[in-house]
């Protein structure tokens, strides 16, 4: 029996579902966490064969002591995976200092999480991406906007989501960074692309070959929805763009990407700009590599008719799946801010579209600034009904 250790399955709420499914393959599946075992869900509860908790997952020691007393006691580890952007270089560390070579090891970690260092393997892949500069004086970063202009957007060369990322118009913008950036952080500074973002979204088997794609678009940024505490929305596409398509089957191959679920993003351009391509080109953005976060699993699953934690799961213990996706639908999804006056409010919102919704909630705070305090995710036939719905959620009073 194979040995599967995920690091911190309780969080997000719904990853206790690829343990379910790892569990339902046959696996022993082991968890390591720092919430309260009586606190974890029955569902997880019920998936787990055992589960270390330690007092704080950011103790590397303590962390490092668990793994080795679950290899003592059920031997060695033949997976370990968080799925989780924050994890992914622990993970990593973990994986090579135990001798777990079925992931990524701590020496890929450079080109799958710097953005600096992404960018070769998208030209490797006949990907253009936009001009950038690792930030250092405030003279050099000069030189590099007046090769590119304003507005430029800065962010942490290693960054997990929007945090500290921001665009800068002017030379009063920028001269304010240098004077309140975090100084213990490296950050990447780029040119601004003016797009949205396209997303390929796959579960890639031990060839580096899909056994699901989908994909979504991001027509707001995340930085402008922290920075400036705007609604979130986004949708799952009813069909995957052939483009999209093909520049994220060219990146797993140029990442040499195995055993995976990734998240590659791409902005589609929405003027041509210089140097990157004409009006609905694609450029590429960042790798992540583990699924998209919040709650887009269960969106794939609602616009595909499928269960992506299963698919992970089958690729986990047999590298194949013989689940097929149904009839695809769009799947849309809308935070809204409580600091909005909205035009129709939520029972408003609930009962117009009843038929639609399948998943209504309210956001802790430390989700609520990237997502919204009330989400709603719900599947449409057409992109007009979505538009639709995205108008009457969205709309508010200023």
């Amino acid at each position: 029996m194979k040995n599967f250790l995920f690091i911190s399955p309780n969080f997000p709420e719904n990853y206790w579902m690829f343990c379910r499914e790892l569990k339902k393959n046959g696996l022993n599946v082991l968890g390591i966490g720092d919430q309260p075992y009586e606190e974890l869900s029955q569902g997880l509860k019920d998936s787990l064969d055992e589960y270390y908790k330690v007092s704080s997952l950011e103790n590397e020691e303590e962390v490092y002591r668990a793994v080795a007393f679950l290899i003592f006691k059920h031997g060695c580890i033949d997976w370990l995976e968080s799925n989780n952007e924050y994890w992914l270089e622990r993970d990593a560390r973990l994986r090579t200092a135990f001798h777990i070579t079925s992931g990524f090891q701590e020496d890929d970690i450079p080109r799958i999480k710097y953005k600096s260092k992404m960018k070769a393997y998208y030209v490797q892949a006949g990907i253009p991406t936009a001009r950038y500069h690792l930030v250092d004086t405030l003279e050099e970063c000069e030189k590099f906007i007046k090769e590119v202009g304003y507005p430029v957007v800065v962010k942490p060369d290693n960054g997990v989501g929007a945090s500290h990322t921001y665009k800068l118009e002017d030379q009063g913008q920028l001269e304010e960074f240098f004077r309140t950036k975090e100084p213990e952080v490296s950050y990447i500074m780029e040119e601004f692309v003016v797009a949205e973002v396209n997303s390929y979204d796959a579960i890639i088997d031990s060839n580096g070959d899909p056994i699901f794609e989908t994909g979504n678009v991001t027509p707001i940024s995340i930085m402008d929805i922290v920075n400036h505490e705007d609604n979130a929305l986004f949708y799952i596409v009813k069909q995957l763009s052939s483009d999209v398509r093909l520049a994220g089957r060219a990146t797993v191959k140029s990442f040499n990407v195995r055993s995976r679920f990734v998240h590659f993003e791409f902005f589609r351009l929405q003027k041509d700009q210089k140097g990157l391509g004409r009006k609905g080109d694609i450029v590429g953005l960042e790798v992540n590599m583990r699924p998209c976060g919040g709650f887009s699993p269960d969106m794939m699953d609602f616009a595909c008719k499928t269960d992506v934690y299963k698919i992970w799961a089958d690729m986990i213990a047999f590298d194949r799946t013989q689940m097929q996706p149904g009839d695809r639908e769009y799947c849309a999804f809308v935070g809204r801010r409580d600091c909005k006056k909205f035009i129709l409010g939520h029972e408003d919102i609930m009962t117009k579209y009843s038929k639609n919704i399948r998943m209504a909630d309210r956001l802790p705070d430390v989700l609520a600034a990237a997502m919204g305090n009330q989400i709603y995710i719900a599947t449409f036939q057409s992109k007009r009904e979505m538009d639709n719905f995205f108008q009457d959620a969205l709309k508010y009073e200023f």
